[in-house]
Parts: structure tokens; sequence; C-alpha cells
């Protein structure tokens, strides 16, 4: 069972952002500094590159990374020190406590890089047996269920996560899944660049095969039946843009109903193998999945199925695995991402134990880096965008009092979750084992899995926490009605306590602001405030919103991405509608602190920049970036975020108070004619 949630828009895609290498004193650092800025140009022509000139000269992507920005190079300086705390919990002291053996053993289990060469495949041999030891399609369930505890999604998605309609509630969920190239467009899309994609998946596949003993024929016959079983996964697939809607995500349906819906699946069997509660409603996310694939799964052989659900295994945990398998796995990431060279080991080794034990490995990391003056101040933080967007909404003019009542109510009931838990997960019933990587790997995935599964038909517990505090990222989750901030972003560039309150709110006061904005985004506007699926809009208010968010949606919809490819206005909806809004209320509540400032030091220019011109500097130093173009072609496909060039360019060119503070005038490129405003 692999744990999945349809529940938070991130402010960051964060799957294929990993940790990078670089020397620190030949890159610019992550804090704000007006040297960043390329003087020579004009900000009214285009502000990116005004904000972020002089860094882009001499930024440089290291040879490990697929980009580089604010958000990777703080994820670095985080890495080294997680490094530094697993380095000192793996030492095989008697004295240390549970939590620091169990992620300085995952740690050094993983640094073993001469015991996991070693092995071989064998670490996962027992599990691939198995799968080949089916003798039925019937029984082929029990291998998938088995699957699914310890690693991917094969064949299809299941997890527990809140009732659309009735949130305080945890129930079962069955979704589409099994892919191994990231998004289902590359299946079933027939440009030039997707059909290169699937001949590099055939390439890795027949390595992997041929590394696990087939010959060179069987490999290739092997990849070919993967690729087919994928595609048609594939094509049962809904499409990212339809799922954004989470209407189009709502089918729940008695027990019964949905196991008939799909008797290949023999869902009965399988929710039985991994452990679920009883439970009599289930939610169907897409129910056109299951019926096709009831029919792929009727036409497709036991032993080409066999195949497919082995390489899933494999390529699960291929970077685990002995060098061969890693570099074959690596060498695909390359194909998709144009990443130079692969990590330190240590680096994956710092982001496997915080993936696999991140509330034990957190503990510490908080300690060094998060105080309780830290968590204060965000609160106030926090409390000043809450009133700007509540003054926002207030001052609509295109929304009814009706609408603005429930908006406030949905405002006033939005939780805020600020740098780490208060109750820490409880991994003392993990064994974590020196010198057995795999197994710890295994084990840990099943740990959550199981940890996931145990919570259908449970209440929700609303302390639960979605990402580990180390991730520099932060989120907004409808079912929750909350937003999170790991003490991993609650610095430079986008907190610094040593710079002004106009710099901050540039910063991590835009990041506070895109996060409130998304629980009224065209998703989240969706759910009310207790984090149930219900439409608390009048009519004509929901096609006035409908009227604005198109124009947002057309506006990005013609920024050019990379090459040809031109960004798809849908998928990036609601993040540019939370950049768009979240600025706006960041600067909104930087005025009241200028307003009420009774010393008159918070107007004063600093640098020669007034306030309001240095909280843009500020948002643009976040968003500075530099991308490998086969990385940015992925994204156009997968990632619903802008590029960073558009989450600025395309946030001030909306902006009247960006315009009055630099002096721009109409005809420019950074004063849009038909700007658009949502929130």
């Amino acid at each position: 069972m692999r744990v999945h949630r349809l529940l938070p828009a991130f402010l960051l895609l964060g799957t294929v952002l990993a940790c990078a290498q670089t020397d620190s004193a030949t890159k610019p650092g992550p804090g704000f500094s007006i040297d960043n800025i390329d003087k020579t140009l004009d900000p009214c022509l285009d502000f990116y590159q005004y904000a972020c000139g002089n860094w882009l000269k001499t930024a440089e992507i290291p040879a490990d990374q697929t980009s580089w920005l604010s958000f990777v190079d703080l994820r670095e300086r985080n890495t080294t020190i997680l490094r530094d705390i697993l380095e000192r919990a793996s030492a095989d002291n008697p004295g240390r406590s549970a939590v620091d053996q169990k992620v300085g053993d995952y740690y050094a289990s993983c640094m073993d890089e001469k015991a996991v060469d070693a092995k071989g495949l064998e670490p996962i041999k027992p599990e691939l047996d198995r799968i080949v030891a089916a003798k039925d399609k019937t029984a082929l369930i029990d291998a998938i269920a088995r699957v699914h505890l310890i690693g991917p999604s094969a064949l299809f998605n299941a997890y527990s996560s809140p009732d659309l309609h009735n949130a305080d509630q945890v129930i079962a969920f069955i979704d589409q899944g099994g892919l191994t190239l990231p998004d289902r467009d590359y299946y079933i899309k027939n440009d030039l660049k997707m059909a290169e994609m699937r001949g590099h998946l055939v390439e890795y596949a027949t390595q992997v095969f041929t590394l696990t003993g087939q010959s060179t024929q069987q490999a290739g016959d092997s990849a070919q039946t993967v690729l087919r079983i994928e595609t048609a996964l594939a094509k049962a697939s809904m499409d990212r843009t339809a799922r954004r809607d989470p209407k189009n995500r709502d089918h729940k349906m008695t027990r019964d109903a949905a196991f008939a819906l799909a008797r290949n699946f023999y869902l009965d069997r399988y929710f039985a193998d991994v452990g679920a509660p009883s439970f009599s409603e289930l939610n169907v996310v897409n129910p056109d999945f299951f019926k096709q694939v009831n029919g792929v799964l009727d036409s497709e052989s036991l032993d080409s199925l066999k195949i497919y659900v082995n390489w899933q295994l494999l390529n699960r945990t291929a970077p685990w695995l002995s060098q061969p398998y890693v570099d074959a796995n690596f060498k695909m990431r390359q194909q998709l991402t144009g990443q130079k060279e692969n990590q330190a080991r240590w680096k994956r080794c710092v982001s496997a134990t915080d993936n696999a034990l991140g509330e034990a490995l957190g503990q510490s990391y908080v300690e060094l880096t998060f105080g309780a003056d830290g968590k204060q101040r965000m609160l106030k933080m926090v409390d000043a965008l809450e009133k700007s967007l509540d003054e926002d909404i207030r001052g609509l003019p295109w929304m009814s009092d009706d609408t603005k009542k429930q908006a406030k109510l949905k405002l006033q009931a939005i939780r805020n979750k600020i740098g780490y838990p208060e109750v820490w997960r409880d991994y003392s019933s993990l064994t974590i084992a020196r010198g057995d990587l795999m197994g710890n790997y295994l084990r840990a995935t099943e740990f959550e899995a199981k940890r996931d599964i145990a919570k259908i038909g449970k209440p929700l517990d609303r302390k639960e926490w979605g990402m580990t505090p180390p991730t520099v990222n932060a989120y907004y989750s409808g079912s929750y009605n909350e937003i999170v901030f790991p003490a991993g972003i609650l610095q430079p560039p986008f907190f610094d306590k040593t710079m002004d309150d106009a710099v901050n709110f540039g910063g991590i006061g835009v990041v506070i602001g895109h996060e409130l904005t998304h629980g009224f985004d065209d998703q989240g506007r969706k759910y009310d405030p207790d984090g149930n699926l219900r439409d608390w809009w009048t009519e004509q208010d929901g096609k006035e919103f409908e009227k604005r968010v198109s124009c947002v949606a057309d506006e990005y919809g013609n920024f050019v991405a990379v090459d040809d490819l031109k960004l798809n206005g849908r998928l990036t909806l609601g993040e540019n509608t939370a950049d768009n809004g979240g600025a706006r209320i960041a600067l909104m509540a930087l005025e009241h602190i200028i307003a009420d400032d009774k010393t008159g030091k918070e107007g004063e220019k600093i640098d020669g920049y007034t306030p309001e011109q240095r909280f843009f500097l500020g948002f643009g130093r976040v968003w500075c970036e530099k991308q490998r173009p086969e990385f940015a072609r992925m994204r156009v496909s997968v990632d619903p975020h802008s590029p960073g060039k558009y989450r600025i360019n395309g946030v001030v060119q909306n902006m009247p108070e960006f315009q009055q503070a630099w002096g721009c005038k109409a005809g420019q490129p950074m004063v849009s004619a038909n700007a658009c405003h949502v929130w």
C-alpha cells in the first residue's frame, strides 16, 4: 500500500529536485543581497532579469543537480546539517538514544557501499521469487499486495485519506497508478521527445532484466512487455489537469459496488492481504481506470503480468541495490532531467534516512536550527497575512456579502502548523539493523504503509504532518484546511532575522500568502471550513470567480517554458493564483506595518530602495532559477508550478502596486494591458 494523499497544494515540486553538492565559496549564497540585481536593466521591461540578473550571470547548476534556485541551495545546506547529525548518531556508542540508534544505523547501512555491492540482487530475491511463484492471477494479487506494502504502486494505488464529504473520518481510496515514467503523456503522446523517452525506458528495463540473469533476447522481450502494460495503464489514467478538480476524484461507493467494478483486481483479497481494517465504503478516485484495467488483467497472460510486477519492484529498489543497478537507474533519470552526475552517496543516504525516519531525524534538526523565537515570529507573520487576506476578501467588488461571510468562516478555521509536529511519530516498532540497507528500506516502507492503512475507519488525526521538519517546502491541505511550514524553509532567503520587514515579507511573507490563497484557489475554494467538499458559493459568485481564474489560465498559457513548449495554464492555475494572491496580501501586510510604525523607520529607504521596492526584490530573489533544458521540458508535463521567471513576471505585471513602486508606464512589458486579479 503506497502512502499517498490527494491533499496538499505544495509550494514547489519536490520529487525530482534533490540536494546539490557545491562549493559555497564559489556559488552565490541563498540570502538576499543587492549584488544579485542587474542595475543596468529596466525593472519595468523584465523584472525577473533585473532582480536576478547578476545572480544569473554567476550561478551554475551543479553537475548533480537538475536546476539551481534558492530552494535547492537551502536544501543542500540542510543536508549538510543532517549529515553532521547522522555521522554522530551512526557512531557505535552504547549510550545512544533509541532515536539515534535508528537514524544512525539506517544511515550507516546506506553508507556501507561495499556491503551493498557484495550482496547484489540477493536482498530482494525472496520478494521477486514470491511474484514468480504466483500460480494464477488470483494468487498474483497476493504478490501485488506485498509489493504495495514494501514499495511501488504496481498496477494501481491504494491508500487512506479523509472522506471528501466527512473530513473528520478517514476512509479507503483506490486510484490509478503503476507507471514508471513521470506522466501518462509520456506513453500516449507521439511527439519525438516522448517517443525517445519510451525508447529510453525500454533500454533501461532491458539493462536491469539482463542484470537479473535474463538473456539479451529475454530481457528485451520483458522490457517490451513492461512498456505494453504500462501504456495500457496510461491510456486508462485521468490526466493531471482533470485531476486538479476534486469533483473529478469524488466517487464514493459501497465496498461491494467498488469491488464489482473491478472483479479481476480481487480487491477483497487485496485488502485482506494488506491488513486493512473492515470497511463498508471507499472512494474510487478514477472508476474508468479500474473498468479499463480490469480488461487488461483479462487479456494479459499471467507471465506478462508477473514480468510487469517484478519490474515495478526492481525499478523502485534499484537505487539501493549494487552499483550496476544504481547506474542503470541514474542513466534513466539523466534522460528525463539532464542531471549530469549522480549525487554523492552521503547525500543520497541523508535523503533516504529522512524519507524513512523523518520525524526521528527531524528532532535533532529542530533542536539545532529552530527555536521557540522562530516559531513566534512566524506565527506573528501568519497572523498579519490572515488579517490582510480578510481585508482583501471584504473589499472584493465582485463577491456578494453571503459568500464573503462564508469565506471569512473558512479563513478563521485555517490551522497553522509551524516548524515541527506537536507529537513526534513513534518508530519503536520498526526494526533497523546495521548492515542491512535493503531490509531497513523494505521494513521502513512497510511500517509507513501499514501505519497509513490502519487509519481506515478512524477519526482524522489533525495533528499529523505530511512533511518532515527539514523539508524546504510548505503546503496547504484542503481536507485538513491547514497551512504547514516545516522548519527547513524558515531560513534565508525566505526568512532572515537580520533583514528588514520588507525583504522578509517579500520572501516568507509571500510564501505564507501563497499557502493561505490555496484555500481559495480553483481547488481549495471547493472545500469548506471543516475540509469537506461542499459548494459554499452563490452561483453568481462562482461564475465571477471562474471568469477571473480563466484570465490567469490564459495569461500563463501563453508563456513559453522551453523551446516550443508553452505552459499549461490550467495545470498551473492553482499555483499561479496562489502566487498572485500571496504577493498582494503580503504587500498589504507590509503596508500596515509601515503605517503603524510610529518611528518612521519602516518607511525609510535602504541601499537606495523604498520598502515596496525591497519587497519586490525579496520576492524576486526567492525565484531566481536556472534549469537544465531536459528538466524544464519534463516540468511542463508534470509540474503544476510555473518556472521561476513567470512566478515573478507573471505576478508583477498584474500588480498596479508594482508599477507604482517602480514608476512603470502603460505599454511596458511589466504592465499588463489586461491585468488578472482574483484575490
